[in-house]
């Protein structure tokens, strides 16, 4: 494994495509592979950075995770599929030692005027000073878990269900200024982990892609989320997470999971 940087960040950029991760991108499941919800943050600003187009808006990303992410230096390569005035399709592909581990694909929407007709929200979670201290992640292992600096939970939460705010002061790239966007979506991967139905000691459950479909773009220093999993009986599951900011819900994610037993030690 690269050594990695002592920074207060989740990456550093080394060049245009480039970017080497901190110990704070550590995951959870294993020690020499990266948790997922920095490396979608990173995609998400390098999918913003190619070809910019301001008068658009990001309004759907979707993760499909080929393998274990590597802890290591991280090429990002970005190309737009299909291109247009008022609907655009963007992809970006995550790769670390020549191999392949993340794709990620963006639709670009217009902006227009909708509010007259805007509505179906779903309820707003409270606000992180209406919440109790979130102390459910103590049982995660890694680097990413403990650079969340703030975790406040709603006190209707159980097993498979919960209500969180998560807040970490690590800048998703050293040195860069990156949206609200990508700063926002940095931590929204940790959905699974907090509406863990069991304890992670004992079962597996990985995700193998991240979807975010938004509504609105979400500001502020919190990421809320709204998550239940649901465990089939033959293997599978879902995490299903309506996202916060602090002005109310702004999307929704969806976590396809592998569910399996880890052998007794």
């Amino acid at each position: 494994m690269t050594d990695l940087p002592d920074i207060d960040a989740y990456y550093q950029q080394l060049d245009e495509q480039t970017y080497l991760p901190s110990i704070h991108v550590q995951g959870a499941w294993n020690d020499h592979e990266q948790h997922m919800a920095p490396a979608a943050g990173l995609l998400a600003h390098a999918l913003e950075q190619h070809d910019p187009r301001p008068d658009l808006q990001t309004s759907r990303i979707s993760y499909e995770i080929l393998g274990l992410i590597g802890l290591g230096e991280s090429r990002i390569e970005c190309r737009t599929v299909r291109p247009g005035r008022t609907i655009e399709l963007v992809t970006a592909t995550m790769s670390v030692g020549g191999r392949d581990v993340i794709r990620a694909s963006a639709w670009r929407l217009s902006r227009q005027d909708s509010s007259p007709v805007a509505g179906g929200l779903p309820a707003s979670m409270p606000a992180p000073t209406e919440c109790a201290p979130f102390t459910d992640l103590s049982g995660w292992p890694g680097g990413f878990i403990r650079s969340l600096t703030a975790a406040r939970s709603a006190p209707d939460g159980e097993p498979g269900r919960q209500r969180v705010w998560l807040q970490s002061t690590c800048d998703l790239v050293e040195g860069v200024a990156v949206s609200p966007l990508a700063h926002f979506i940095r931590l929204v991967d940790s959905a699974n982990g907090i509406a863990a139905r069991v304890d992670p000691r004992t079962w597996m459950f990985p995700n193998t892609d991240l979807q975010l479909h938004l509504w609105r773009q979400p500001t502020g220093d919190w990421t809320g989320l709204e998550a239940s999993s649901t465990f089939g009986p033959d293997g599978v599951g879902l995490t299903h997470t309506v996202l916060h900011d602090e002005q109310g819900p702004v999307g929704r994610a969806a976590q396809i999971l592998t569910v399996r037993q880890l052998p007794a030690r």
